[in-house]
């Protein structure tokens, strides 16, 4: 998901192991032999025993424990913690968070894929019975970079909700495209500067309109977003809702329009995108000038909102509906897809120290201790999700 932060659905994750020094005598349950030269070959046969010793399983289906946590191609490092270190672990209402955890079984990695049948049926089970299973099954490790920092930087995201049209008409001008067809034959493609002013760019684009909204301001938020929903009007006064959910970019770089705000001496910001719609009401001339600032383009697909999703968000990169509140998008070089992460972090914001799932990535949520929170739909969640910009750390719950 794209914020001003933003977070866009795609990315892939690595899963090289880490290594981590052994402070006992053992390895994995084998003795390490001492060294006299007359013990090398007893020492080798023993080695080579210890290696084919299975490690104990999980749990039903005799699966074995997993690896090591992933070295996350160098951006990150994880410091095994005790369960005290976590901020705020017993008081977390783990049952709200443990409805994420269901929907990150349904495309589990394979780390994670044989807990999923315990971790359904402690769905109903207390938050004091779901923290000893946690426990007992997983492992906290702290997050840091490469050089030993733990703090980093957490901001927000959410679902915005526009009116629309599915025709150009009288108040609504603005359009939403589909993945132009000639996408692939140019990397990167147009800019959002040369899709309003190039002939080609317009004639890539003819006929891929998938709605109208109203305001500029609000179809830039749906780009950094890079989802939404799409309330449609009928004749008859009947309305109904779509989602259109990310489908590609244009592959320009994402530039901030906050940051170009500030660059023009601009002092109040916030609460966007309120401020900058008051900028622009004020400098109508300008209103172009300020979209070009950020050449990145979003283009969507629409998708249906059942009854029973109406409280979940769009699919994040993992490709599992995001729950507001217990969702994140993370570096998914730093921490997996799928992996329950402990966050802590107070500010101006909130004040949160909870269970979370790494569900989503973002083209600026980039490195070992950096978070986007997926605060929800609607307008609420907006206010919410922009006021977010303050210190998080995070501990990685991994399986024993």
């Amino acid at each position: 998901m794209n914020t001003s932060s933003t977070s866009a659905p795609s990315a892939s994750s690595n899963n090289k192991l880490m290594a981590f020094p052994f402070k006992s005598a053992t390895v994995f349950g084998c003795a390490r032999p001492s060294g006299r030269l007359i013990f090398i070959i007893a020492t080798a046969a023993l080695l080579a025993s210890c290696a084919n010793v299975p490690r104990p399983p999980l749990g039903g289906g005799g699966a074995l424990v997993p690896p090591l946590p992933p070295s996350a191609q160098g951006k990150s490092r994880w410091v095994a913690a005790p369960w005290s270190e976590l901020p705020g672990f017993e008081a977390d209402s783990l049952p709200e968070a443990w409805n994420a955890w269901v929907k990150s079984c349904e495309r589990p990695g394979p780390v994670f894929a044989p807990l999923c049948s315990e971790v359904r049926r402690l769905s109903i089970a207390s938050a004091p019975e779901q923290r000893a299973w946690m426990q007992e099954r997983l492992q906290p490790y702290r997050i840091e970079s490469q050089q030993g920092v733990a703090e980093g930087l957490l901001t927000s995201y959410y679902e915005p909700v526009l009116k629309a049209s599915r025709r150009q008409e009288a108040g609504y001008s603005v359009p939403l495209y589909r993945l132009p067809t000639t996408l692939a034959s140019r990397k990167p493609w147009f800019s959002r500067q040369e899709i309003d002013t190039l002939p080609e760019a317009g004639e890539a684009l003819k006929g891929r309109e998938l709605a109208w909204v109203a305001d500029p301001i609000d179809a830039l938020v749906l780009h950094i977003q890079g989802s939404g929903r799409l309330l449609f009007s009928e004749p008859n006064g009947a309305q109904h809702m779509a989602r259109i959910a990310f489908a590609g970019s244009n592959d320009q770089p994402y530039r901030s329009v906050n940051q170009w705000l500030l660059s023009q001496g601009v002092t109040k910001i916030n609460p966007w995108p309120d401020a900058t719609k008051a900028w622009v009401a004020a400098n109508p001339q300008r209103v172009q000038e300020l979209l070009w600032s950020n050449p990145r383009y979003i283009f969507f697909r629409e998708e249906t909102v059942s009854d029973f999703e109406a409280g979940l968000g769009p699919k994040g990169a993992q490709g599992v509906a995001l729950t507001p509140g217990r969702s994140i998008a993370v570096d998914p070089a730093s921490i997996p897809y799928g992996t329950p992460v402990w966050l802590a972090s107070k500010g101006s914001a909130a004040s949160l120290e909870k269970l979370v799932l790494a569900q989503d990535t973002g083209s600026a949520i980039v490195g070992a201790v950096r978070a986007d929170y997926f605060a929800g739909t609607g307008a609420q969640a907006g206010q919410l999700a922009a006021r977010f910009n303050q210190p998080l750390r995070l501990w990685a719950l991994w399986p024993k």
